[in-house]
């Protein structure tokens, strides 16, 4: 089976998916004959720093052979920028241009840096450079001051559900909508992330219809079902009912930072329901048909109150910072519960 995210990596302006703000300003750069010498790309990982970089290069008329690809986290030494700057002086082969894209540009040592600040300060016309980080905070105010900045946005969970479910349907699978979103959660912001997490669901699935059980139980995410019990039980104040859930999570090795999303998604899709009949329809199209099910039921029985998820909003904050895991969501258990 091919890598997904490599198959359908973009290679044109048009489908790369919300960096609107960084394609047009590129875009409308390169009609204007506005071409700066070196770009510095940062932003999370798998948000399409390398991709666009790529797309930019070709798109400055660059042929393959003149594009550089360079990995700082294994070329991060003074002599791998040495090497270079002896490679940028020759002229191209091809195309008006030689690019050199670096890749985790921070990694770099204090001397690599140095010796690149000086190619930065008086690069050959022919050449452009184009640094890509995920911590920005790691590059040098010399190397930035040099550069054309762009900050490469963390998609939001509805783009990279589309992405994902387009993705499959072209692979010949068919997600349902809880199936879609929970890949696109376990993605984390990332479109490679999820891409991967979705090649693993269809490496593993034994037929072309793929819910989200069928996610849960190949990815190990927390099961719906024990999402639900663990809401449920919280809302009826049945403290002993909800630490066992939480119990039964640790057991089956769930990351609690990712069943305390979820609690706090669905407690939020049951909080507006009560109080926005409209909100109904838009949740039906994100969740699966027994998720739904559970939130419509869970909004007419039990009221979810602000406080509920002030309390749970607390815990997972603390669940990134607790030595146990479980504490937070423990301690929010019994003061919800009283």
């Amino acid at each position: 089976m091919p890598v997904l995210y490599r198959t359908y990596r973009p290679t044109s302006w048009k489908e790369v998916v919300g960096q609107d703000h960084i394609v047009d300003a590129l875009k409308e750069a390169i009609a204007a004959k506005r071409i700066s010498h070196a770009y510095l790309f940062s932003g999370s990982r798998g948000t399409g720093k390398t991709t666009t970089a790529r797309i930019l290069a070709h798109e400055l008329k660059t042929a393959d052979e003149d594009i550089y690809e360079i990995d700082a986290a294994s070329n991060r030494g003074i002599d791998n920028i040495r090497e270079l700057r002896e490679h940028v002086s020759v002229l191209p082969f091809s195309s008006p241009y030689k690019v050199y894209i670096i890749d985790e540009v921070h990694m770099l040592s204090k001397d690599a840096w140095n010796a690149l600040l000086k190619t930065l300060e008086e690069p050959p016309k022919h050449v452009i450079f184009i640094l890509a980080t995920t911590e920005l905070d790691k590059v040098p105010e010399t190397i930035i001051s040099r550069c054309q900045t762009f900050a490469f946005r963390k998609p939001g969970r509805e783009v990279i559900r589309e992405q994902v479910a387009m993705v499959a349907k072209k692979e010949g699978f068919t997600l349902d909508a809880g199936a879609a979103d929970l890949i696109a959660l376990l993605g984390d912001g990332s479109f490679r992330d999820a891409l991967g997490m979705l090649e693993k669901v269809i490496s593993a699935s034994s037929d072309k219809k793929i819910g989200r059980e069928e996610v849960e139980a190949i990815t190990g995410a927390p099961r719906a079902t024990l999402v639900n019990s663990f809401i449920q039980n919280l809302l009826a104040k049945n403290a002993d009912a909800a630490l066992m859930a939480l119990v039964e999570a640790e057991k089956a090795g769930v990351s609690m930072n990712t069943f305390v999303t979820l609690v706090l998604e669905k407690a939020r899709y049951i909080l507006l329901v009560q109080h926005s009949k409209s909100s109904e329809a838009e949740i039906k199209n994100r969740v699966s048909p027994d998720d739904a099910a559970f939130i419509a039921e869970q909004a007419a029985l039990n009221k979810m109150s602000p406080a509920i998820l002030v309390a749970l909003l607390e815990a997972a904050e603390g669940v990134a910072r607790a030595r146990i895991e479980t504490l937070p969501l423990e301690l929010a258990v019994v003061k919800i519960c009283g």
